[in-house]
């Protein structure tokens, strides 16, 4: 492990030596400004903020909203984050990076955001026409039944499952790399089913079950990274074409990409499964008191 923070310390020390070298990206480049990434985060966090405002003269709980609006603005500046700023730059010219950021995306933005419950206040930054119309559209049976089956706990583990599995399948994630309609998707894929499974395991099951699906998520998203850590060829040829610039092998920087989603990633949802087993065990000798 402390191997692995040195190599990436290391990385990210070399990374302002490329961008002004032989690099053909320039250092002006370096930061991303993708519009179909950059407006949507803008366009979000400006309705939140427009809801906020609109609601505070109204709010008798400011405090939970404060606390509800910190959770949103900390999952949307990491998303920006790993999206914009120079960490996506990095992740297309390393495995190593872009598993960082997809790891970010899907188990710290995801998560924070969905702590928010942002609906509510997203739909109070529309205008009274817009915010009435789409309220009314999300209350019609098919809407509420998709999302009811999506967010579903079994669903949306299986969902995001199938996404991150799906999207490491090598030449699909080569794909991505190659081509920016595919890469968008990638992104968009992760960071939806992410919502989808949190929404799942944080709001629509009882702690017991949210432990479970979190486990099984640590346990699969382990064995990918094992997978890719152990493996004894290169398996993503486009995705580490240029690790050779940065002083690794390609197979060292798909082994680093492999070791990053088999321990970090897997500590944060074995994390957040111990501490739903945890409030499970606390609410079931709450209940067995009361009822001695």
């Amino acid at each position: 492990m402390s191997a692995l923070i040195c190599t990436l310390i290391s990385l990210m020390m070399a990374a302002p030596a490329l961008a002004h070298g032989d690099d053909p990206h320039t250092a002006a480049s370096v930061w991303t400004f993708d519009p179909l990434i950059v407006l949507p985060i803008a366009v979000i966090s400006a309705l939140y903020t427009f809801g906020i405002v609109r609601l505070s003269g109204r709010a008798r709980r400011l405090g939970a909203m404060h606390r509800q609006s910190l959770f949103f603005y900390g999952g949307m500046l990491t998303l920006a984050g790993a999206l914009i700023s120079p960490l996506h730059w990095l992740g297309e010219h390393l495995f190593t990076f872009h598993m960082i950021e997809h790891e970010i995306v899907m188990a710290v933005s995801a998560p924070l955001i969905v702590l928010a419950r942002p609906v509510g206040l997203l739909l109070w930054g529309l205008p009274k026409r817009a915010r009435r119309g789409l309220g009314a559209a999300m209350r019609t049976p098919l809407i509420r039944r998709s999302w009811d089956w999506s967010t579903g706990a079994t669903s949306a583990t299986v969902i995001h499952g199938v996404a991150i599995w799906g999207w490491h399948l090598p030449f699909l994630f080569d794909a991505a790399v190659t081509n920016t309609s595919m890469h968008r998707l990638q992104h968009l894929s992760f960071f939806a089913t992410a919502v989808l499974f949190w929404w799942a395991v944080v709001w629509k099951s009882d702690y017991g079950a949210a432990a479970w699906h979190m486990f099984l998520t640590m346990l699969h998203t382990s064995i990918l990274g094992a997978l890719m850590a152990l493996a004894p060829r290169v398996l993503y040829i486009a995705q580490t074409q240029t690790a050779s610039a940065w002083g690794l092998t390609p197979l060292e920087d798909q082994q680093l990409a492999g070791m990053i989603m088999w321990v970090p990633a897997g500590t944060i949802y074995a994390a957040a499964a111990m501490t739903m087993l945890a409030l499970w065990i606390r609410g079931s000798s709450e209940r067995g008191a009361r009822n001695a």
